[in-house]
């Protein structure tokens, strides 16, 4: 089971502004502010005034400035490849996959014709067998109904990959959703269903018999939320270890034989696996015994119409968008058609056109600058380990060797996946993209009883985030983030430190988080601590805990400590780790900490480069969404929470006791 601790949970996309300043960015800055009560509205206030959100988003922020200027470039690349006559095997496929997505004269001329041969498929299972049969079906297309099936790193030998059987098939973000009694998630639900039934008259079903199949699916949905973890508890990784011989899955499902599911998937031959929550597959079973072959096909159906209605007309388009998009994030319209055509590229030929992008925006030299700095903020952890005193020897040496183990990888991959079994048509966009489904649905089921590639992305290179990966023990940093406000050339030192050196800080620690501290050096799940020190480490963890749980995002709604709580641990220490990395180049060089550029310390510059990364404004929705999914604590909180427990910040800014953002040399709350 792959826990990637990502930067961001969601990128969405914008357009950019000047970064080319030797100091912050200044127009970002609220003058009005006083950075010792509210640092975000001092270091973001005139970027949130001059950037309101956009009516196709739902957030907006700096994240999603690069974000849209990479799309920009991607599209450029998509157009060129499509008009191409003379073109490589990879510009037919990306461009001809890109260009079947655009048409949408084409698209609305086929109506619902692509839907009908699986959705008669769907209406004729009347059996235990065919039920089987269509669920794998389903499943090839990456439709996860009931369940998902997927291969997965060991965790007690991580060089090695496994089955895993884990929970899913449900239609709303998560399964607090469907329990949730605020009047806010009672309407959500009520939308939900109403969606449901739509979707099923511009499928050709009569008004009242969608209703009806809508309240079926519903019920079925619940009943499988029921047996679900939620996001908090899945976060422990202990909470999703439960290795077993293959047959003993049948003990667990009597009623749905899961060795004949894998051989219709055509799964390697498996001789164990892991089934991430074994209560969901024992309801799972109990459903399928308890429901009627009707209620099942309603399921089935709903799933296959959700999966494929951004593939269909525009009817089947706004309907989705209406519940996803507006309901549920108060998106007021939808992202041109080209973005989306973009992101749909980028989803199913990833490695094909994040190479050409690579071609265009990333050069050696940028790779062996990120790198530079990726070992500073190495050193300064290991520093950091040395000097603590809560840790003992014996836990700290195995700390410090978990670090030295740590591998980088920067940029892009070192070998590019290969499409060539890939069949895209010109014009075929529904097509193409359940064809490019079931390709990456046999590439990731021929890694089981496989040794782990660790050269391999989670990521495609333009994707403006970065990850730490515990089975693996690396850091990634795809080429998409590596560009500014992140990192420029003609930004001051401090300002870059607090940007990219936070974000390499932050992925680092990661691997000493709550989550990630459980991980051994190679990988493997693996209790590596003393008694005492895991006490000490949950002691010092639950000050984030409370720290963090008391923040609100959005009226009646607090952040959740413990959801966030790795994501905190990641900020407080990278932004620390960044901090004194700089401190030692400044040392090295000569230059004070007090020396100012464009009115600023150089202190001063590093928070305010921190800060500046995490601008942003969200609708009330998405804050509402975030804060009870996301394992990220929004833009504010990331910045306030970060310096609250930093004497070096008070120190930079002149705080005194009683600014809320004070904290006095040796308090605040701190893991790493």
């Amino acid at each position: 089971m792959k826990r990637i601790a990502i930067l961001l949970l969601i990128a969405f996309g914008a357009a950019c502004c000047g970064f080319a300043q030797q100091g912050p960015d200044l127009s970002a800055i609220d003058k009005s502010a006083d950075p010792c009560q509210d640092f975000y509205q001092y270091a973001c206030g005139g970027w949130m005034k001059a950037h309101p959100i956009p009516a196709d988003e739902s957030r907006w922020g700096r994240f999603n400035e690069l974000n849209q200027r990479n799309q920009t470039i991607l599209r450029g690349i998509l157009e060129d490849a499509a008009k191409n006559q003379n073109r490589s095997e990879t510009d037919q496929k990306i461009g001809a996959f890109y260009q079947s997505c655009m048409d949408e004269a084409k698209i609305e001329q086929l109506g619902t014709s692509p839907l009908q041969e699986e959705m008669d498929r769907i209406a004729k299972v009347d059996t235990p067998a065919a039920l089987l049969d269509e669920i794998a079906r389903l499943q090839e297309r990456q439709i996860n109904v009931f369940f998902r099936f997927s291969p997965s790193p060991d965790l007690k030998d991580a060089r090695m990959m496994i089955a895993d059987l884990d929970q899913g098939g449900l239609g709303l973000p998560e399964r607090d959703y469907y329990f949730r009694d605020d009047p806010k998630s009672v309407e959500l639900r009520k939308q939900y269903v109403g969606t449901i039934a739509k979707t099923f008259e511009l499928a050709g079903v009569a008004k009242d018999e969608a209703a009806k199949k809508a309240a079926t699916v519903m019920s079925i949905e619940t009943d499988l939320a029921k047996a679900s973890l939620d996001v908090t508890t899945r976060r422990d990784p202990q909470k999703l270890f439960h290795q077993m011989p293959v047959a003993e899955v049948a003990k667990l499902s009597p009623n749905f034989d899961f060795e004949s599911f894998f051989k219709q998937v055509n799964a390697p031959s498996l001789q164990k696996i892991n089934v991430s929550v074994p209560d969901f597959v024992k309801a799972f079973s109990a459903l399928v015994a308890a429901r009627s072959m009707g209620d099942l096909r309603d399921y089935l159906a709903w799933h296959y119409l959700h999966a494929s209605s951004p593939l269909l007309t525009k009817a089947f388009v706004d309907t989705n968008f209406d519940f996803y998009g507006r309901a549920l994030f108060g998106q007021k319209e939808m992202k041109p058609r080209w973005r989306r055509c973009v992101a749909a590229t980028d989803d199913e030929l990833g490695e094909a056109l994040g190479k050409k992008y690579v071609e265009k925006t990333f050069g050696e030299q940028g790779k062996q600058r990120t790198l530079e700095m990726v070992h500073e903020i190495e050193q300064e952890m290991g520093k950091d380990l040395e000097s603590i005193s809560w840790m003992t020897p014996a836990t700290k040496k195995q700390a410090l060797v978990k670090l030295h183990a740590v591998a980088n990888k920067i940029g892009y991959p070192d070998k590019w996946r290969d499409y060539s079994a890939l069949e895209i048509r010109d014009g075929d966009y529904f097509g193409n993209t359940y064809r490019a489904n079931e390709f990456e649905y046999r590439r990731e089921l021929n890694k089981m009883g496989k040794p782990v590639d660790r050269s391999e992305w989670e990521m495609t290179p333009p994707t403006v985030n970065a990850y730490y990966e515990p089975t693996q023990n690396n850091i990634n940093f795809p080429a998409g983030i590596l560009q500014p406000p992140f990192y420029s050339n003609q930004a001051d030192d401090a300002v870059n430190y607090g940007a990219i050196g936070a974000v390499v800080g932050h992925e680092l620690t990661h691997a000493f988080d709550d989550e990630g501290r459980q991980f051994d050096a190679d990988g493997n799940l693996k209790d590596w601590w003393q008694k005492q020190d895991e006490e000490r480490f949950n002691s010092l963890a639950e000050c984030t805990v409370n720290e963090y749980g008391s923040f609100s995002p959005v009226t009646g709604v607090e952040l959740n400590g413990k959801l966030t709580l790795g994501e905190n641990t990641a900020d407080n220490g990278g932004v620390r780790l960044a901090y004194m990395a700089l401190m030692d180049d400044l040392a090295k060089k000569s230059i004070p900490v007090s020396e100012k550029t464009e009115g600023y310390t150089e202190a001063q510059q590093f928070f305010l480069g921190y800060a500046q990364d995490w601008c942003e404004n969200e609708t009330p929705e998405m804050s509402r969404f975030m804060a009870q999914n996301d394992p990220h604590s929004p833009g504010r909180f990331r910045v306030d929470g970060v310096v609250k427990n930093m004497p070096e910040f008070s120190q930079a800014f002149g705080c005194k006791a009683g600014d809320k953002m004070y904290v006095a040399k040796g308090r605040g709350c701190r893991v790493w």
